[in-house]
């Protein structure tokens, strides 16, 4: 014969730890989704205001006044080994896909946001970093730049 001998119901406390532990993980799960999305969609705008980053966590819009120009220029980070980010400290880095604050070799703090390494627009800034875009039309992009 049988004996049936009841387990007691765990505590509403360990029903709220995990319902704490699926939040967090839906909520991670939202974040990589965006993450991966803005590996495809990120983009650099030249506005009247600035240089307006968009498409991720990193985004914003850094004013004219601040971009040193006569500094900025096109690099092949190949042929650039100071350039080369070497830490991230706050962002992204996926395969061929970096974006956020880096350390670069040079130990210059730098916002990048980088797919091609071989077409980049080296921006310096007066605000104590540099920002490192990769761009289908780099030369273009500085020209924008330079005329606003």
């Amino acid at each position: 014969m049988t004996q049936v001998f009841p387990i007691p119901p765990a505590t509403g406390k360990s029903v709220w730890f995990l319902v704490g532990v699926m939040v967090l993980l839906i909520g991670l799960c939202v974040m990589l989704s965006w993450v991966a999305w803005s590996t495809r969609h990120s983009r650099a705008e030249v506005t009247p205001e600035g240089l307006k980053l968009v498409g991720d966590l990193w985004g914003r819009t850094i004013p004219h006044e601040q971009l040193i120009l006569d500094n900025a220029r096109i690099v092949d980070l190949r042929g650039e080994p100071d350039l080369q980010p070497r830490a991230r400290t706050m962002g992204t880095g996926l395969g061929g896909f970096a974006a956020g604050w880096f350390r670069l070799q040079n130990q210059e703090k730098a916002l990048i946001y980088l797919t091609d390494r071989t077409r980049v627009v080296y921006l310096p800034t007066d605000q104590g970093y540099s920002v490192m875009l990769s761009s289908a039309e780099p030369e273009r992009l500085l020209a924008a730049l330079r005329a606003n």
